[in-house]
């Protein structure tokens, strides 16, 4: 079995990394793989507590220092340092496989290979298409020298990627042809059943809908972060033509972001404080206030680069037995919904189309066994262990199976 590295630039207590990566190295681990994470640190991190808990699951962790400003340059010393890094624990650990979580980390992998007598295989794990996601947050122009330089970089990463993994069927059909005859394989976000939405869901539901005093109210959720490519506006309109047919509405937001990209435009159409919760849970605590709603939120702008993405909220949502609204033409979320009659895609974001889309969701709701079909799809489609699990040993599998020349 392999012998990998899995280069990850954020920090190991960070979410993303707790729901995101983790998991997933302990299903490779199960697998038979020796894992190693590397992560990169933006804060204090409590080093000793952290490397036990990873080893407990058989993951060695190292670290690095992230660093933020100035931006350009800063990425820049990260993925010289980084790549400084792996090269000397390469030459120690004699890894089969350097895992690549997006393309910062993939500049690290790649100049690792380049400057090692030991070439490991090089999987790029492709979270989404990093160019146009910053030209469409705004911070590069379309056409600009760091988006031009970037791209050239981008190109010789998948040129030199032993395999590939994309979050979306839309991406993997976006980037096959660059691909050939190298392994591709399309893994989106999972929820992990066995750790996570298990228990006694109506028990749940009670209880945080009397902590809020939101018992008997239609409850309408969103979770995870607002602004940038998120349509929050959008997602205000929609629950104020909501609450328009039915004053119990109740906008529930559990997000880290500023609480003001939201609050304010709620309040601006009709919403008083006691029809609104925008805060931070526990992360413990998040299944529980899904469990708590009836309809969660997904309004994200529909552009080329979200073609890749694969928000971690539609399958949470489902896990809890919570159908979705959500925008149409991002990743495969509209063939998702529609397939499985778990949600509705709203086509249309103006205020008429707000209502058309209300009306959908009204006929859905009346289905008895609505719950019950969304938590099957997230079991089908979003398992960590059937799923993700099991994709990734087979792309490991596929990898370190293959001899220089890429053959079998």
């Amino acid at each position: 079995m392999a012998r990998s590295l899995y280069i990850c630039y954020f920090g190991a207590n960070q979410p993303l990394v707790q729901t995101q990566v983790i998991p997933y190295l302990r299903e490779l681990v199960k697998g038979g793989h020796e894992m190693s994470l590397l992560t990169f640190e933006p804060g204090e991190v409590d080093e000793k507590t952290v490397r036990e808990e990873l080893a407990a699951d058989g993951i060695a962790w190292h670290w690095l220092r992230y660093h933020k400003r100035p931006s350009v340059p800063a990425t820049m010393f990260d993925i010289a340092n980084g790549a400084r890094f792996i090269r000397k624990l390469n030459a120690e650990r004699a890894f089969d496989m350097l895992h690549a979580r997006s393309h910062v980390p993939m500049m690290m992998a790649a100049l690792t290979s380049k400057f090692s007598t030991r070439r490991p295989r090089l999987l790029f794990d492709i979270r989404g298409f990093l160019p146009e996601e910053y030209v469409d947050a705004g911070v590069w122009s379309e056409g600009g020298a760091i988006y031009r330089w970037v791209k050239r970089i981008e190109a010789r990463l998948m040129k030199g990627a032993d395999g590939f993994v994309v979050l979306t069927e839309e991406a993997r059909e976006i980037i096959e042809d660059q691909v050939g005859s190298r392994p591709l394989e399309v893994i989106p976000c999972c929820v992990d059943f066995e750790r996570r939405f298990s228990g006694d869901h109506a028990s749940e539901r009670e209880r945080i809908r009397k902590q809020f005093g939101i018992e008997g109210r239609f409850v309408i959720v969103h979770l995870g972060a607002l602004g940038g490519l998120y349509l929050t506006d959008k997602m205000a309109d929609l629950l104020a033509a909501a609450r328009s047919r039915d004053k119990s509405v109740f906008a529930l937001f559990l997000t880290q972001s500023d609480p003001d990209l939201i609050v304010p435009l709620l309040k601006s159409r009709g919403f008083g404080d006691e029809d609104l919760y925008v805060g931070r849970v526990p992360a413990q605590d998040v299944e529980g206030y899904l469990h708590a709603s009836d309809v969660g939120l997904s309004f994200v702008k529909a552009t080329f680069a979200t073609q890749s993405r694969s928000p971690t909220k539609i399958p949470e949502y489902l896990a809890c037995g919570v159908p979705v609204v959500a925008n149409a033409g991002v990743g495969d979320i509209d063939t998702l919904l529609s397939g499985d009659k778990i949600g509705v895609i709203a086509d249309d974001l103006s205020e008429a189309g707000h209502f058309q889309t209300l009306d959908a969701l009204e006929g859905l709701m009346q289905d008895a066994d609505l719950a019950d079909r969304c938590r099957a799809a997230a079991a089908k489609r979003f398992d960590l262990k059937s799923v993700g699990g099991e994709r990734y040993r087979r792309v490991y599998q596929e990898l370190t199976s293959r001899n220089e020349d890429g053959s079998i």
